[in-house]
């Protein structure tokens, strides 16, 4: 799992960041936490999953790029509301993969 340079995160989470994504890393159950994931198939834009469905055994193991983390689902809603605010403030458009994907190959 990879993490987007410029992470957003939902309120109140951002001095447990860290921790969040040790635990992430480690493959620890959080329960009340939910990551915005860049979708894997090409097709879509960003997709929610609670970390739990990630430690599924038949659950692809792929490079993921965490681009949000959020403390429940309604928070995840929200913080995909943010991001394409912004992705449309900054581009007049909705391509929401290729703006995260340019912003991180930024230096």
């Amino acid at each position: 799992m990879r993490y987007y340079k410029h992470l957003y995160l939902a309120e109140g989470l951002g001095k447990k960041k860290d921790k969040i994504i040790r635990k992430l890393n480690e493959k620890k159950l959080l329960m009340n936490i939910h990551v915005i994931i860049l979708a894997q198939n090409g097709k879509d834009q960003l997709e929610i999953y609670h970390p739990m469905i990630l430690l599924q055994p038949d659950f692809p193991q792929d490079d993921f790029l965490v681009v949000g983390i959020a403390k429940d689902y309604e928070d995840a809603i929200e913080l995909v509301e943010e991001i394409v605010q912004e992705v449309y403030n900054e581009t007049k458009g909705a391509d929401i993969r290729s703006y995260i994907l340019e912003r991180e190959q930024e230096e």
